[in-house]
């Protein structure tokens, strides 16, 4: 795997990939990498890709009041575990290369973003938007892999990429998750033993009012029994929500794809998590 830390270099890596007749495949990350993410990778692999990754820890998407500097950084690690998923290029941006000195630029996606963690942390997707645009003008793939555990992440970027004509073909590649059902997140490292023993509360309510909807209970019920059973566990919850799958609105019509998602706080780490609830199922 090579590895690269300069725009000019990674261009001219990228442009002799596709001089071979490669596709440029995109994996964005911010490290700490643990199995969700090596199956973006896998899921980029296919025959006759490029695959590249990124590694850049974002502090436009983090607030005032979260983790930038305590956000884990396991650079060599990453590099290991990226060379043995058979990535071909790791493209490892400083901030200086994002954000040069006078970067004035924003982007903003309504709608998508307004609800849920938009609310519970104003600004991240507009941090999340303005680097990815950055990340895929930087690197032009042809297509790009997030997991589906950032869901509303996924809605904001597919928006982006549909009004602002990318060329890239988005790919959610489905939440990976611990035996006991907890998703995969970097962030999980903070846990102590006994808040991971808790934290599998959060699937399991999720199960749960997936399951009561579907069997044709009412969702304002099921949320709430969700929010209580998270707080029986020790969670302070932000949020559980039944949402079109595709615009997040808030109590989706009839016949549309839905989708629950959750945010909820564990001593001093907050996870979410979301789970399918598709009527045509």
């Amino acid at each position: 795997m090579e590895v690269y830390r300069e725009l000019a270099a990674l261009r001219e890596a990228l442009g002799a990939a596709r001089g071979d007749g490669r596709e440029v495949a995109l994996v964005p990350t911010m490290g700490a990498l643990h199995a969700g993410h090596i199956a973006l990778v896998e899921a980029a692999r296919r025959p006759g890709a490029c695959v590249v990754a990124s590694i850049f820890v974002n502090p436009k998407q983090f607030g005032a009041n979260e983790d930038l500097s305590r956000y884990p950084r396991k650079e060599m690690g990453d590099i290991t575990m990226l060379t043995d998923a058979g990535c071909d290029i790791l493209w490892l941006p400083p901030v200086e290369a994002m954000y040069p000195e006078g970067f004035a630029t924003n982007i903003s996606v309504a709608g998508v973003s307004e609800g849920l963690d938009g609310a519970a942390r104003p600004g991240h997707f507009d941090g999340v938007a303005t680097v990815v645009a950055k990340l895929f003008n930087q690197v032009r793939p042809a297509r790009a892999y997030f997991g589906e555990k950032d869901f509303q992440q996924l809605a904001v970027i597919r928006r982006m990429v549909a009004d602002l004509d990318f060329d890239i073909d988005i790919t959610g590649v489905p939440t990976q998750r611990e035996d006991d059902g907890l998703a995969l997140s970097s962030r999980n490292v903070y846990l102590l033993p006994e808040e991971r023993q808790k934290a599998v509360a959060l699937p399991r309510a999720l199960g749960v009012a997936a399951r009561a909807i579907l069997g044709g209970g009412e969702a304002a019920k099921a949320l709430a029994d969700a929010t209580a059973a998270l707080t029986a566990a020790g969670f302070a919850v932000d949020y559980v929500s039944l949402v079109d799958a595709e615009t997040l609105a808030p109590e989706p019509a009839p016949g549309r794809r839905r989708q629950l998602l959750a945010a909820a706080r564990i001593g001093h780490t907050r996870l979410i998590d979301n789970l399918s609830v598709d009527p045509l199922s």
